[in-house]
């Protein structure tokens, strides 16, 4: 393990997110608010503390998939904790373990708040939750890519760590100029929202913090009313925009150098598009008499298949009040999630149609056990090391999934609202059902509940392996296995 690099890669994240404090700080100057004042403070300390940790470059810069794990597992909880004191130090959020809560969610884009009123908050405050999504969405190691040159040839396994999806290539040969294209789409996309929301006549404050929820598939609402209080073109260009961030980057740029047919050549993007068009069709049937017009069921389906199937979490009406097929329709959505290489959560459309596929040869091979089919994807054979990959993730992804509902349960819960909050959590969505809901929040949840669901989200995010490697002994033991055998000795019994 080499030690030196994950403590020069943590010094880095910590200097960064004392700079993306500056922000908030800025906020608070603007609006005259004296709660901004320990944003400041923490902003000082992460500067101290990550010039300690990053001031000495290590001599060996090398490191391999375990390094960039476990460096990715403890950046994730790192920003969160020094970015949580300042809503203990303002008294905005008191409690510690629920400020930790708040601010887990926003860096891995869940969504799922504690808090039951969120007017009240300061502005400062309001900026930094909702930008915290716009940090995670991408990834604050993809920025530093992006931005400095790390050396060596390793920074793929960063990468890999920190994007969502069951692969992770390179655009172009070298890592620093991929992360300098994503985030370049990334910033183009965001701008692009804030200007048309302004256009609908938001403030450019309002405007930006739904439009960094909406880029990084986040969820914090400015409002306790959650969208229910926009215009119709406030929620449609909202849609728009959560489904376009849902979308793999890499279509956009294969867009961006005008290959228009590559692009329409992902495979999984038409299915992601067939399955929100399928889904918003099916409940904007189902819930037409809930509503006074045709035009605004649509809107309100559309908006929430939108925001659950890229698990944004934004809500435009208490879903939680439709009829059970329009819930189990959003459940469903919740676990397909978005597709690979966006800012999306959940298990990803991609492994969705390989396991699917897979299911398909298994049944011909039963049929023709002499045949052999190669699975494709986007036109190309799958390797079974992917399909193994992905038979691995699905079997994790239910373990934790399982044993985090049984945890939870210990509160005494329902069902239903227990194994949506996992869900919700894990998937990176935010509202859940019942207890849960979109008018709801995890407020009621012990502290204990609290720390299963914190690892959930960070689960979730850095699809599940990050944090099992972090909280794995093997992990640790520089002893190699072959040291523990023992050796036989010649008069040794059976030798």
């Amino acid at each position: 393990m080499n030690y030196a690099v994950i403590r020069y890669i943590l010094g880095l994240v910590i200097l960064f997110e004392g700079a993306f404090l500056s922000l908030p700080c800025m906020v608070a100057l603007i609006y005259r608010e004296a709660r901004g004042i320990p944003f400041f403070a923490v902003m000082l300390l992460c500067f101290f503390v990550g010039f300690l940790l990053s001031h000495k470059k290590p001599q060996n810069m090398q490191y391999y998939a375990k390094e960039g794990f476990v460096a990715v597992a403890l950046s994730w909880i790192l920003l969160s904790f020094f970015g949580c004191l300042p809503f203990v130090f303002n008294g905005d959020i008191p409690s510690f373990t629920d400020a930790m809560f708040e601010m887990i969610s926003g860096f891995t884009t869940t969504g799922a708040s504690i808090l039951s009123d969120v007017e009240v908050l300061a502005k400062c405050s309001l900026f930094w939750r909702s930008f915290s999504h716009w940090i995670g969405g991408m990834g604050v190691l993809v920025f530093i890519l992006a931005i400095l040159p790390m050396g060596g040839g390793q920074n793929l396994h960063l990468m890999k760590a920190e994007s969502p999806g069951p692969s992770v290539g390179k655009l172009v040969p070298k890592v620093r100029q991929t992360a300098k294209i994503l985030y370049g789409i990334y910033c183009f996309m965001t701008l692009i929202e804030i200007i048309l929301l302004m256009f609908g006549g938001l403030p450019l404050f309002d405007s930006m913090l739904l439009s960094f929820g909406s880029a990084g598939t986040g969820g914090f609402s400015i409002l306790n009313s959650g969208f229910a209080d926009y215009s119709p073109y406030i929620q449609y260009t909202v849609t728009v925009f959560m489904i376009l961030f849902g979308i793999n980057f890499n279509v956009y740029y294969f867009i961006l150098i005008r290959k228009f047919k590559d692009a329409w050549k992902f495979e999984e993007l038409k299915y992601y598009l067939f399955v929100i068009a399928a889904a918003v069709l099916c409940i904007t049937y189902n819930i037409r008499d809930l509503f006074p017009t045709l035009e605004s069921a649509f809107r309100h389906a559309s908006f929430q298949v939108g925001s659950i199937i890229t698990t944004t979490g934004y809500s435009s009406v208490d879903f939680n009040v439709w009829p059970e097929f329009s819930k189990v329709i959003l459940v469903m959505l919740m676990f397909i999630g978005a597709c690979a290489g966006s800012t999306g959560g959940g298990i990803k459309v991609s492994r969705v149609i390989l396991m699917l596929k897979t299911v398909k040869k298994e049944m011909y091979f039963y049929i023709h056990p002499r045949s052999i089919r190669k699975i494709k994807f986007n036109q190309h054979v799958v390797e079974h090391e992917v399909i193994r990959s992905i038979n691995i993730f699905l079997i994790t992804y239910m373990m934790i999934l399982a044993f985090s509902t049984l945890l939870i349960a210990l509160d005494g819960f329902d069902l239903i609202t227990d194994f949506t909050a996992v869900a919700a959590t894990l998937n990176n969505i935010g509202p859940g059902l019942e207890l849960v809901g979109p008018t709801s929040n995890f407020g009621m949840f012990s502290d204990f509940s609290k720390v299963v669901l914190m690892f959930d989200m960070l689960a979730g995010r850095l699809e599940l392996f990050p944090m099992l490697v972090l909280i794995s002994p093997i992990t640790w033991r520089d002893t190699k296995v072959f040291k523990k055998i023992p050796k036989y000795r010649k008069n040794s019994p059976g030798v």
